[in-house]
């Protein structure tokens, strides 16, 4: 089951002098986080935001009843939440907590090599660890390995002729 609210970052300080916050996005950055129009506590409860915008790495945030510096400082070190249902991603994106936990199968005769167990985010494409009898395979999100994405069924179909022998037991 996917769950409703998704860690996407951390309130790591105080900017300026009218309350305003900086978030650290765990998500895919400041620009896809400053497009919220609230977010959410571990409890599930509702922050508004009033206003919000990228400025480096981090988001500055004005939060509805924050109006001073030192009632922002309290915030210090909340984990902050979006809701999946207001998140709007393009076809074919996936966020990570969907991707982990998904079953590794190959595309052409159905052999399971795996679960899921992390994303890995480089310059290039992502990648995703793969883990077996304790054992971790990389394997690259590129057209050419990753066939299909199906968060629904819990599978991710790999194309392993393209990585021939990553799974084969060394002797």
């Amino acid at each position: 089951m996917k769950k409703k609210y998704l860690e996407a970052g951390k309130i790591v300080g105080v900017h300026g002098l009218q309350g305003e916050v900086r978030i650290d996005p765990w998500c895919d950055g400041p620009e896809f986080l400053s497009g919220f129009k609230r977010l959410y506590d571990k409890n599930a409860n509702e922050i508004k935001i009033r206003r919000a915008r990228p400025h480096k790495n981090v988001v500055i945030a004005k939060l509805a009843g924050v109006d001073t510096p030192e009632a922002a400082a309290e915030l210090r070190g909340t984990v902050v939440y979006i809701d999946r249902d207001d998140a709007h991603l393009p076809e074919g994106v996936y966020f990570v907590q969907d991707i982990i936990g998904l079953t590794a199968v190959d595309t052409d005769d159905g052999r399971i090599y795996g679960e899921v167990t992390d994303v890995f985010k480089t310059g290039a494409n992502d990648v995703y660890q793969i883990t077996a009898d304790g054992k971790n395979y990389l394997i690259p999100k590129i057209p050419e390995v990753v066939d299909k994405i199906d968060t629904d069924e819990g599978k991710l179909y790999i194309n392993t002729k393209i990585i021939g022998g990553l799974f084969e037991d060394e002797n």
